[in-house]
């Protein structure tokens, strides 16, 4: 380890620098500011990729420490002593070669080694077909603690079928200092969509929004987001815009009187598996017109903090008939809701609990074996 500093906590993540068509830059910059704001030294090992690369913005001042390797053999050699003797490593789903890694770091990990999953639904489906590039079967039982962006049944299964000690969930959070409303009375869009292209959210992007755009030709609708193929036919009152670096992401969500949500399929399937966007947008204080899927009720009530739309006609609804103070009223309940369960600060002492509750059964674990 360089300088033979000694960190707390050790997360090897897929990326922190660069927001870049991830949600796990954004979701690890606020866990971990928070982090350190409560005392915890904190290092994060980030494997070197080109696309993240050409795409960096984190913020120079950031308060936690971000180091860079190239390979495995790198990553062994260099942070041996820092996971070793950490009092929690946190390995993140979608690293390359993130299952051999995750062998490494429970092998020597003397602290608590947990497994950090931030697209729970798609490791499910990875593991289905045996697909283990960054998460084995075999492995799961070997961390001391599973966390998780989706709750519900995802964590009875990684308990119950996959044999982890501990699945809990550790949802997405929001940092409150550069997510707040915008109090200007003009708005650029009516409604607008922030997202990276999937081809299982092409259908309800077509369905809640290009339809409702052909229809409503009087309307001003906005999508942003990376990877969008050529041959998609936009409506004239829609304006494409490529990624948006997390940093304009609160002037996007601002920029609209309406924020649209697409769920990826897995998690619709899953469940109980909000996204960070959901919760930025709902901190800006726009209000949401959503796609449903089970779980969503456990973080917005229907009607009053989030709308749910499943055809053009009801976006299209919504979008011509709520009248302005409502709309205010639904924008400013659903920031009243995560200003309340869903900040860093709650996610540091949610991990905090999971991390004494891991320590008594992995010693608990010790003095039956000795």
């Amino acid at each position: 380890m360089r300088g033979g500093a000694k960190y707390d906590i050790v997360v090897i993540g897929l990326t922190i620098s660069s927001s870049w068509g991830n949600c796990h830059a954004s979701a690890y910059r606020g866990l971990l500011s928070e982090l350190v704001k409560s005392g915890y030294k904190v290092l994060f090992l980030e494997r070197e990729n080109r696309e993240f690369f050409a795409r960096r913005d984190l913020e120079k001042h950031a308060c936690f420490k971000t180091e860079f390797y190239t390979s495995l053999k790198e990553l062994k050699k260099k942070y041996s002593a820092a996971v070793e003797h950490a009092q929690l490593v946190i390995m993140g789903s979608s690293v390359i070669e993130g299952a051999a890694a995750g062998e490494w770091v429970c092998s020597i990990a003397k602290g608590i080694a947990a497994f950090y999953d931030m697209d729970t639904p798609l490791t499910i489906k990875n593991l289905d077909v045996k697909c283990y590039e960054y998460l084995s079967a075999h492995l799961i039982p070997r961390f001391d603690l599973y966390l998780s962006f989706a709750g519900g049944m995802a964590l009875d299964l990684l308990e119950n079928a996959y044999g982890s000690p501990m699945a809990r969930p550790l949802y997405c959070s929001v940092d409150f200092s550069k997510y707040y409303p915008d109090e200007k009375d003009s708005r650029l869009y009516d409604l607008g969509y922030m997202g990276t292209y999937s081809e299982c959210r092409k259908e309800p992007l077509e369905t809640l929004m290009l339809e409702a755009a052909k229809k409503w030709t009087e309307g001003r609708f906005a999508v942003a987001g990376a990877s969008y193929p050529d041959e998609i036919s936009w409506p004239s009152n829609i304006k494409k815009m490529d990624h948006l670096f997390a940093s304009h992401h609160r002037d996007f969500y601002c920029s609209q009187r309406f924020t649209l949500n697409i769920t990826k399929a897995e998690n619709a399937e899953a469940g109980y598996a909000p996204s960070i966007r959901l919760f930025e947008a709902a901190a800006c204080g726009v209000p949401i017109i959503s796609d449903y899927w089970e779980g969503l009720s456990n973080f917005f009530i229907f009607g009053e903090e989030i709308l749910l739309s499943s055809s053009s006609r009801n976006t299209h609804k919504y979008l011509t008939e709520i009248p302005e103070q409502k709309r205010r009223e639904i924008g400013d309940a659903a920031r009243k809701r995560v200003l309340t369960e869903h900040s860093p600060a709650h996610r540091v002492r949610e991990l905090e609990e999971y991390m004494k509750e891991a320590l008594r059964v992995k010693q608990r674990k010790r003095a039956k074996f000795f």
